[in-house]
């Protein structure tokens, strides 16, 4: 809202909508004053707030979406003046709470309005947290997370008594997922608390928005909720960016780009550069610098780095002191920089959705095209950003699937009830079923729940420390000791980072986090990069990672195992299809042409619904390639369960390289039927298998185990390492295998393994397309199509310096065999 004075607001009316004269007087000035005007959308949402109606906004990136929510409230404030919390605003960024309150304070004040604005996050102070339990401001800008950690605390039921209208933004980023379970059931508790309250939501980028619609009404009833369709934007300046007027063969850094990308920063006032990774952030950002020559202010961005370094990078964009900032999706929901004039997305975007709301970013305003620019890393990432593109120009978002709500969070939601106070567990149940990931649990399952929180399951209730439920005369449950609220509200949460140290000079500043994994392969004296810095190790110390600055080159830069962007369903289909439209052909580049024309003549193409395998011979080894373009998790979980089928029959597998497209393993014998290797019953058994031995089940065990509250992070004073925390949750996951394989949290952790580890969705399809339209095509050499996927062996991660040159090298290599009629 810092650029509202951007967004060109339209006089429109519309039949039905009440006039905009009845906006209280000082607003109607405040537009007079700039010549706006209310757009329709903006007072559809009124008319909705005053008919008493829950209300979900889908509209453009600068469409005022936030004014849109906002607007009944000011409304409201103006009319009626009152103490007391009136409107909660929810962000999945901590950062775009801090932007929104920001703005929202410039309004506020041009009006001279009585309304008090404040956020509340995991950064916020520990004595403004406790005063604004006491004395909440009017609007109050939090996180799911933050929000449940409120109502965690007897004063609640006080402070939300008075409670008006709740505001979901950028709903689409996390409705389908955990953090989503538990804003749904915040949501059914504050409705409890404050039953006349509206919910409202906002998005740029859903596909079906009755789901959304369903998913932020009580009980799952659509009905209750408008949809409200803002006007459409401009179209989007949308170009793919040929490096030097090639695609290359692999590799997906994109850094061949560089000294196009420096010429696009001198072109425009601000440029976003989107990376899907940490690691490709840091890597881009110093391959930027290492070019920069002009001397350009270029700031980094992304979650690991400190919240000091990321505030002052955040303020310095604010005051336009950047030319270029290089990101993540820390920035991807869009704190509101009006200055923003280019955006590059490097790399495959993975879906239409994400890269729209990206090029949002750009321009930020509905009467200007957002200019957006896609680096396709490798021939395969040229067709994902062609086939993204397609799906930009023709409004097509990626469709999302919804699912049942997770045991974990339950689990944590209860305990954070019990905190505040004891409870009824019918009353409790019917609650939880209004929130609709919970509505299809039943009485028997959500006893289960409880009984795991007062007793921690038949296995481990004999220890005290998790007995944290009990019953009174009454029949209501209660916190078995006030330590376990303290200990609950320093432990809850969603977001199960891998174990972290904090990087640190002598002196005490903090530069942000690296994974324990990555640290521990560090000793004193190396150095890496971080946050565009060279960094020397001069100790590890507990958890923390002592540096100093390096005199010497970094050879290294920090990895991250956060998970991989899944390539969408929706686009994964679009590539099928390019693949097989050989007129279409014509509008690619020569030598991506050349690669699919060469394919066609000596292999194949796969058709739709077809899983295409190629078996050739190449360096004294035998390879199968699929390509089955279901995305790397499934890929990946596929190469496993197929070497281990491989190995029971003899072919001596030495191993497999997956990517989003393609799934490459080789071995010592050649396979001359794969039919058999990809028959379904491997689900039902090499996959039970090997989820049961392999780490997959104890990392998802891990993380409900945390989320659920079995085992503690932290406790006052002082946090466990990440071995100290894998150690317990593996030790109990030991017990429960063995006493207790029904424990509910086991079950929970199947649950996440199937989906969210495994893809076992989309890994079922593979195997359905398997068994009724397999090609198979046996090969003298090397397939073009394999080309992109075999240059990966070893270096599925993104490649960087020397190394980088080999791998393409290697690719030229393959190319000239398999370009070879």
């Amino acid at each position: 809202m810092r650029n509202w004075r951007h967004q060109g607001w339209n006089a429109e009316s519309k039949q039905g909508i009440k006039p905009v004269v009845n906006l209280p007087l000082i607003i109607l000035d405040w537009f007079a004053a700039r010549e706006w005007h209310p757009r329709r959308h903006q007072l559809e949402m009124l008319d909705a707030a005053r008919d008493g109606q829950h209300a979900l906004l889908v509209a453009a990136t600068g469409a005022g979406k936030t004014l849109a929510g906002f607007l009944p409230s000011l409304h409201d404030l103006i009319a009626d003046p009152s103490d007391g919390l009136h409107t909660l605003y929810i962000s999945p960024l901590k950062a775009l709470a801090t932007d929104v309150r920001r703005n929202l304070l410039i309004p506020i004040e041009e009006m001279g309005l009585p309304i008090r604005v404040e956020a509340r996050t995991g950064d916020t102070p520990s004595d403004r947290k406790a005063r604004q339990r006491v004395k909440p401001p009017h609007i109050l800008l939090t996180t799911p997370e933050s929000l449940s950690l409120l109502l965690s605390h007897e004063d609640s039921v006080h402070m939300f008594a008075t409670l008006k209208r709740v505001i979901v933004d950028e709903v689409h980023a996390f409705a389908n997922g955990k953090r989503g379970d538990l804003l749904s059931l915040s949501l059914a508790r504050l409705q409890t608390l404050a039953p006349d309250m509206q919910r409202v939501a906002l998005s740029a980028t859903v596909a079906d928005p009755d789901d959304y619609r369903a998913w932020l009404a009580p009980y799952g009833d659509m009905d209750q909720v408008r949809l409200v369709a803002g006007e459409a934007a401009a179209e989007p300046d949308l170009t793919i960016l040929l490096p030097e007027g090639r695609v290359p063969w692999a590799g997906h850094s994109g850094q061949h780009a560089i000294p196009q990308l420096i010429e696009e920063i001198g072109r425009n006032k601000i440029t976003l550069i989107f990376c899907n990774t940490r690691f490709l952030a840091e890597f881009i950002f110093q391959k930027l610098w290492d070019a920069n020559e002009a001397k350009f202010p270029i700031g980094i961005h992304h979650g690991s780095l400190s919240v000091e370094a990321r505030r002052k990078v955040e303020g310095a964009m604010a005051e336009g002191k950047l030319r270029a900032l290089v990101c993540t999706a820390s920035l991807d929901l869009g704190v509101d920089w009006g200055n923003v004039d280019c955006v590059i997305q490097m790399g495959a975007p993975k879906g239409s959705s994400r890269l729209l709301q990206r090029i949002g970013r750009s321009n930020h305003r509905m009467d200007e095209p957002s200019k957006a620019i896609l680096v396709p890393g490798n021939r395969f990432e040229y067709l994902e950003a062609q086939a993204a593109f397609d799906a930009v120009a023709e409004g097509v978002r990626d469709g999302e699937t919804f699912r049942p709500g997770s045991y974990d969070v339950l689990a944590q939601h209860v305990m954070g009830i019990a905190c505040a106070g004891p409870f009824n567990e019918g009353e409790l149940l019917a609650e939880v079923q209004s929130a609709l990931p919970y509505s299809g649990i039943d009485a028997a399952t959500f006893a289960r729940v409880i009984a795991f929180i007062a007793t921690g399951g038949y296995a481990l209730k004999a220890y005290d420390r998790f007995k944290k439920l009990v019953k009174d005369p009454d029949g209501r449950w209660r916190l078995a000791h006030p330590q376990f609220a303290a200990q609950h509200r320093l432990n809850a949460g969603i977001i199960v980072d891998a174990p972290m140290l904090e990087i640190r000079f002598r002196n005490g500043r903090k530069l942000g986090k690296v994974e324990e994994a990555f640290a521990a392969t560090l000793s004193p004296g190396n150095c890496f990069t971080f946050a565009g810095m060279a960094l020397e190790v001069e100790s590890i110390k507990d958890l923390d990672l002592i540096v100093r600055a390096a005199t010497k080159p970094a050879t290294n830069i920090p990895s991250y195992m956060g998970a991989r962007l899944p390539l969408t369903t929706h686009l994964a289909a679009r590539v099928r299809q390019m693949l097989t439209d050989r007129p279409g052909w014509a509008r690619f580049p020569d030598e991506v042409r050349e690669w699919l024309e060469m394919q066609a003549y000596r292999s194949q193409m796969p058709q739709a619904g077809q899983l295409l395998v190629e078996t050739f011979p190449h360096d004294k080894r035998h390879y199968m390639v699929a390509y089955p373009f279901e995305g790397w998790n499934a890929h990946q979980s596929l190469g496993m369960l197929i070497t281990r089928r491989m190995e029971s029959r003899g072919l001596m597998p030495m191993g497999f390289v997956a990517s989003d497209y393609a799934l490459g393993v080789w071995s010592l014998k050649p396979i001359t039927d794969p039919r058999p290797l990809f028959s379904a019953d491997i689900l039902a058994d090499e996959f039970v298998d090997w989820v049961e031995s392999s780490y997959l089940l104890k990392r998802a065990f891990r993380e409900v185990a945390v989320i659920s509250g079995l085992v503690e992070r932290q406790h006052p004073g002082k946090r466990k390492t990440g071995r100290q925390v894998t150690f317990s949750t593996d030790l109990i996951y030991d017990v429960l295998r063995k006493y207790e394989p029904d424990h509910l949290l086991l079950e929970a952790a199947w649950a996440d393994a199937r989906t969210r580890l495994t893809d076992v969705g989309r890994l079922g399809d593979l195997l359905d397309r398997a068994a009724d339209n397999m090609l198979h095509v046996d090969l003298r050499r090397v397939s073009p199509l394999a080309v992109p996927l075999l240059v990966m062996i070893g270096r599925e991660s993104v490649a960087q310096g020397s190394v980088d040159d080999a791998l393409l090298m290697e690719a030229e290599s393959l190319a000239s065999v398999a370009m070879t009629p």
